[in-house]
């Protein structure tokens, strides 16, 4: 049997969490979800993570940082993250933070899924 990918989603709105989580499961993800981005770095290594969506503001919180703080931490340096906001121009903060990729909210679940693919596939060629 194939082994899922594991995908962490961090936003502090509970309804995009748990839209995202049902849209991913659809396509066949193990998906975690969290308000919570100071738990971040636990449930990466307790769910065994495969890439982690990421919201830029969460709750007081820049997610950029929360980012940065995922590559200086030895054991989830190297996890795959995709940033997203609907703030402008957030992209290029969020790829100086250390993200792999970025997607503007809204987004359409296609282009969502196409980013994830090739987020895995470069990790995997890495």
């Amino acid at each position: 049997m194939e082994k899922k990918t594991n995908i962490l989603v961090v936003d502090d709105d509970s309804g995009i969490g748990e839209m995202l989580k049902t849209l991913l499961e659809f396509y066949g993800y193990e998906v975690t979800v969290t308000e919570k981005p100071d738990e971040a770095e636990n449930l990466i290594e307790e769910h065994n993570v495969d890439l982690v969506i990421l919201d830029m503001l969460i709750s007081g919180v820049n997610g950029t940082d929360v980012c940065a703080r995922l590559r200086e931490h030895e054991p989830t340096a190297d996890i795959p993250v995709l940033m997203m906001s609907a703030l402008h121009d957030a992209g290029k903060k969020c790829k100086k933070a250390g993200a792999n990729d970025f997607i503007a909210k809204p987004f359409e679940m296609d282009d969502l899924q196409e980013k994830i693919n090739n987020i895995l596939n470069e990790n995997q060629q890495a």
